[in-house]
């Protein structure tokens, strides 16, 4: 999608930016503007019915325009993949969002289309079969039981638990996604999970899946998942582990994938986050693949409109399994925000990328580099949610 569809999608979702049917009924802005005579105490303010019955609309519009200085031939910035266009505006992800989860049965969809839907379904048996599935991220039903004391069973297609970022850049400190989260996780899973409170501070739960990025016909349900999340008031620790068979059409050669995230909130201008994955895949016959990697992040809210983001990281592809080439990766990225209000941001960035091999092509005559440089500007406009 070049500019016309960019521009347009990103103008229709700003122009919508200005209402909010959850600010429009939010109860303390109404009990803000509604306050008694001095001296007697503020009535409750009465909670507003659902609009609609339960039933939460949602949407979003991601933007970007990249400059990349080694100006490959192939107009790619390598190892990136949800801004991979270089040198003229791209709709990355225009998304809707539908969700019923306050009731015993839910349900939750997430749909769109744009380079980042392409580019999660590329290597899904399912979606090149069936086209329509290439515009889901996630549908999933929700089942919460009454008796099992906050417990959440879902089934259908869900994103990963793993690592420290998500599809959606708005989500995220920087707009671009760490080497981690693009080459050393899944992006999403279909089967079964199911998350328990086992105290007010510690969750866990079990997921029976797909082989990674699989709907079906890939080792269906034979993968399994186990998450762990500890939740204080300074800092938050997940742990994510997955295992089973990732080759199609044989039970041989489990995958393997250890996750872990430590996030820090000292106070409310700085937030930092770890992320250290450790993957192997085993062949089928002898031998496997590796690689591992650390993450580091840091984000500064200097006011209320305005904050700076650093990222740092270390990536080793052991054998080549996820980039196609035996290479240790560094990248270093610095990004600045300005959210203009709670439905419309704009980010600008730098990010460099190293290899200790000559890997990041430099056009036609000039061959290949160890780094690569790269400018982004990123406009992300958010509506609802209308409730």
């Amino acid at each position: 999608m070049r500019l016309p569809l960019c521009t347009l999608a990103l103008v229709v979702c700003a122009c919508g930016t200005g209402f909010s049917a959850t600010d429009a009924a939010d109860p303390a802005q109404q009990s803000e503007q509604s306050q008694p005579p001095a001296g007697q105490a503020p009535a409750p303010a009465p909670t507003p019915p659902a609009r609609y019955g339960g039933w939460v609309f949602s949407g979003m519009a991601d933007g970007y325009f990249s400059d990349n200085l080694n100006h490959p031939q192939a107009s790619n910035n390598q190892l990136q993949n949800f801004d991979v266009n270089y040198g003229s505006p791209r709709l990355s992800l225009l998304k809707a969002t539908i969700d019923k989860s306050d009731s015993v049965i839910g349900l939750h969809i997430d749909a769109g289309f744009g380079e980042t839907m392409r580019w999660i379904h590329s290597a899904d048996p399912a979606a090149n079969d069936h086209n329509a599935f290439r515009y889901i991220e996630q549908m999933y039903a929700i089942a919460k039981p009454k008796n099992l004391h906050g417990t959440e069973i879902d089934f259908g297609e869900f994103v990963t638990s793993a690592g420290a970022e998500v599809i959606e850049a708005n989500s995220n400190w920087n707009y671009t996604r760490s080497l981690l989260f693009a080459w050393a996780i899944p992006y999403y899973h279909f089967g079964l999970r199911v998350n328990t409170p086992v105290t007010k501070e510690i969750t866990v739960g079990f997921q029976l899946v797909n082989a990674w990025n699989t709907l079906w016909g890939n080792n269906n349900m034979d993968n399994i998942g186990v998450t762990f999340a500890l939740a204080k008031p300074k800092y938050t620790w997940n742990v994510n582990y997955y295992e089973g068979p990732n080759h199609q059409g044989t039970m041989q050669g489990k995958r393997n994938l250890f996750d872990s995230t430590v996030l820090l909130t000292p106070n409310t201008k700085w937030t930092m986050y770890i992320n250290g994955d450790v993957g192997r895949d085993n062949n089928i016959g002898s031998g496997h693949n590796s690689w591992y990697g650390i993450a580091g992040a840091a984000r500064f809210q200097a006011t209320k409109k305005f904050a700076l983001a650093a990222r740092a990281e270390v990536f080793d592809d052991v054998n080549g399994f996820s980039t196609g080439v035996k290479q240790i990766l560094r990248e270093g990225t610095i990004t600045g925000e300005y959210k203009y209000n709670d439905h419309f941001i704009g980010r600008l960035e730098y990010r460099r990328d190293n290899s200790n091999q000559p890997f990041f092509n430099r056009g036609l005559q000039e061959g290949v580099a160890h780094t690569q440089d790269t400018f982004t500007i990123g406009l992300m406009a958010i509506f609802g949610p209308m409730r």
